[in-house]
């Protein structure tokens, strides 16, 4: 049984600028009392191909640990864009929030990261070299990939039956060099493949929009046009006559009430309403 277990991970500024820090909100609850620190690591993923790219952004470590459920902040700084080769820094990548006791590593978090341009200029034509400043990350935090490693905690009640186990085929295997990365490759596939889905269903929603607004009855708004056009010539019609009606009432030395027509139409007092945002925290 693990003494520290990993309950929950926020990032608190998701998406963000490629250049700002990340911050993680971190929950763990612990079971036993610990002699010594936990150490935190966010890893970057610079290249799917080799791990001489993988940056290790930051490191923390957190002690002593209370018995009980802890919360922390977590800050690390950007991958330097200078140990990234140019053609991976677009597009999808991953990163790594690992914690190890005593050196030894028991969970480790993994999430998509998918950096691209703000500007849809640049997204339509990507120059030759990055332009940093422009640059977007969104995290996929709502499907992290967790994995947890069993390890020798400060009681023997708590250590694995066998630590570490004993793996002799190990040394006599090829090196692994060439197949770095498969599974990041594999998660990157997974990820574009659901971007792709979700951006079909934005451009089927949008074609189903324009074809409601191509149906839409054109006739019925030209009628209501056309009537309002008649109500306002008989309207005009009327006050001629009783223009004309006045004149000879007036010719022929007839009392003519004016104090209709010198009255003013009514002013009208427009209300804005003000919406009110409540922050839920």
């Amino acid at each position: 049984m693990s003494a520290v277990s990993l309950l929950g991970v926020k990032i608190t500024n998701n998406p963000a600028k490629f250049t700002d820090p990340y911050l993680f909100e971190i929950t763990f609850e612990c079971s036993e009392s610990l002699e010594k620190d936990l150490e935190w690591k966010l890893i970057y993923v610079g290249s799917a191909t080799s791990s001489e790219y993988d940056q290790e952004l930051d490191s923390l470590l957190v002690g002593p640990i209370p018995i009980g459920i802890n919360k922390f902040m977590f800050e690390a700084e950007p991958p330097n864009v200078s140990k990234i080769p140019a053609s991976d820094i677009i597009g999808v990548t991953v990163i790594l929030l690992t914690c190890s006791y005593d050196d030894r590593e028991f969970v480790r978090v993994g999430y998509y990261q998918n950096t691209h341009y703000l500007s849809e200029d640049l997204q339509n034509d990507p120059p030759s070299k990055p332009v940093i400043e422009q640059l977007e990350r969104n995290i996929l935090d709502a499907k992290p990939r967790v994995t947890r490693f069993a390890i020798k905690w400060d009681s023997q009640d708590s250590a694995p039956a066998e630590y570490p186990p004993d793996q002799p085929e190990v040394d006599l295997q090829d090196d692994d060099g060439a197949n770095y990365g498969a599974e990041e490759k594999d998660m990157q596939e997974a990820l574009e493949k659901e971007l792709a889905e979700e951006e079909a269903k934005a451009q089927t929603a949008t074609v189903g929009e324009d074809k409601a607004m191509a149906n839409t009855d054109e006739p019925e708004e030209d009628a209501a046009s056309e009537a309002g056009s008649e109500d306002l010539d008989e309207e005009s019609s009327e006050d001629d006559e009783d223009e004309e009606e006045g004149e000879e009432a007036e010719a022929e030395g007839e009392d003519v009430d004016m104090a209709d027509g010198d009255a003013k139409p009514a002013e009208t007092t427009a209300t804005n309403g003000h919406n009110q945002e409540v922050m839920a925290h």
